[in-house]
């Protein structure tokens, strides 16, 4: 009897064995394929993702320069209003108000070039522009 136990037990192994072996060869093709799909529509996901962050980005640059332009125009309907206040003439103290102040916009960028007083009528400023900018650590 026990080798009639024994008779089942190693048939079983076998069918279990020969069920897996089947199984494998027609699953992992599948399996296979099903994971390619899986992974190419990860990747159309991320592609979409990326090209909405880029129209996004676009679309933040557009508003940006929009409004850097209502901003020059404001400037610039200030600037006409002062002149016709000044009735179209502008002063020399005037002037250096405005060199000055373009001097505190370039130092706010850091951009701000190496400046060489020269005596003269008002002592005004002249830049010299030629030197690059590492010499003016020096």
């Amino acid at each position: 009897m026990e080798k009639r136990n024994a008779g089942k037990l190693v048939f079983g192994i076998l069918f279990f064995g020969v069920f897996l072996i089947m199984a494998l060869m027609f699953g992992l093709p599948r399996y296979n394929v099903w994971q390619q799909e899986m992974a190419g529509k990860a990747e159309m996901a991320k592609a979409e993702q990326n090209r909405r962050i880029l129209v996004e980005e676009a679309k933040a640059k557009l508003e940006a320069e929009k409004l850097n332009a209502q901003a020059e125009i404001e400037r610039a309907k200030g600037m006409a209003e002062a002149m016709k206040l000044e009735n179209g003439t502008l002063t020399e103290t005037y002037n250096q108000y405005l060199f000055i102040r373009t001097l505190e916009k370039l130092a706010d960028k850091g951009d701000l070039p190496q400046i060489i007083y020269i005596p003269s009528n008002g002592m005004l400023p002249v830049m010299d522009v030629n030197k690059p900018k590492s010499s003016l650590a020096e």
